[in-house]
């Protein structure tokens, strides 16, 4: 069900972009903004992962140097049956992590150094079946195209309402207040489904990786130990934009953020993997 609401909301994503290009341009609107988003979604497919690790300065480890993570990332990608992703620490204390990466041959999970500090073996064994769910089911990628979809359409949006604006002014046509609506519910509903995308691949990798690690609840007691440390201490690099990635918001925020966090909320998320380890499924939305 995750999947075909996913495949849904990502042609929703695609129809809203193609609409707004067509308001603007026409037909020939609409086949740029097709091409537009194309072009984009091939920058992001080839180099997303390596623009996401430079924006948090995430350096390689080998064995050596992080002994404990590479062992317990070997163990979860062999019972997964997928191959060995690299593996990147960032110089950040605020405890996250993220996986990032076109595919499961081309993958890197990265992790903050304040992760490795307060959680437990147990605990980030949690995480990092989390992150290697989202390699395994292309979530990665998935989040990658919605981003850049929902981008293009608030560009075209706004673009839409400069031009129509002219236009108006030249022939006294046209519906200003029109204009005004598309500039600002077009990205508006692009956000939103972009963060129903986001979410429900979170609800997805928390069952998946509860499910591969064995231990739902350890993996429940690290998403509440990440959650406060992020409201106490936010992260002091990246940008919002990059968000979604990690396991929990790195940035904190609250009131209206929340309404608008890509990431569901961290109460439910808990719940769910505590009817997971009862044995009951949880329900997906």
């Amino acid at each position: 069900m995750n999947y075909i609401k996913t495949t849904l909301l990502l042609a929703a994503l695609t129809c809203m972009l193609v609409l707004i290009g067509g308001l603007v341009g026409g037909q020939k609107g609409a086949l740029l903004a097709l091409l537009v988003a194309g072009v984009m979604n091939f920058g992001t497919y080839w180099f997303s992962d390596r623009i996401v690790l430079a924006i948090y300065r995430a350096k390689k480890v080998s064995e050596a140097d992080v002994p404990r993570l590479h062992r317990i990332v070997r163990h979860l990608a062999t019972k997964n049956n997928m191959p060995f992703p690299a593996i990147y620490v960032m110089p950040e204390e605020t405890p996250n992590a993220f996986a990032t990466g076109r595919n499961p041959q081309h993958a890197a999970v990265a992790v903050t150094e304040g992760i490795m500090r307060i959680l437990s073996d147990e605990e980030l064994e949690g995480v990092m079946a989390h992150e290697l769910m989202h390699v395994s089911n292309r979530d990665t990628l998935i989040s990658t195209i919605a981003a850049t979809i929902a981008g293009a359409v608030t560009y075209l949006a706004q673009w839409g309402m400069m031009i129509g604006g002219s236009s108006r002014d030249q022939d006294n046509r046209g519906n200003p207040l029109a204009g005004l609506a598309m500039a600002i519910l077009a990205p508006l509903a692009a956000i939103v489904i972009q963060m129903a995308i986001s979410r429900s691949r979170e609800y997805a990798a928390d069952a998946g990786g509860g499910k591969l690690c064995g231990k739902p609840l350890a993996l429940a007691s690290a998403l509440r130990k990440l959650h406060q440390a992020a409201a106490i201490t936010p992260m002091s690099v990246g940008t919002p934009a990059t968000a979604s990635l990690f396991i929990v918001n790195p940035f904190g925020g609250g009131g209206m953020a929340k309404l608008f966090s890509t990431h569901p909320p961290v109460a439910e998320r808990i719940r769910r993997l505590e009817i997971l380890a009862n044995g009951s499924p949880a329900r997906e939305s």
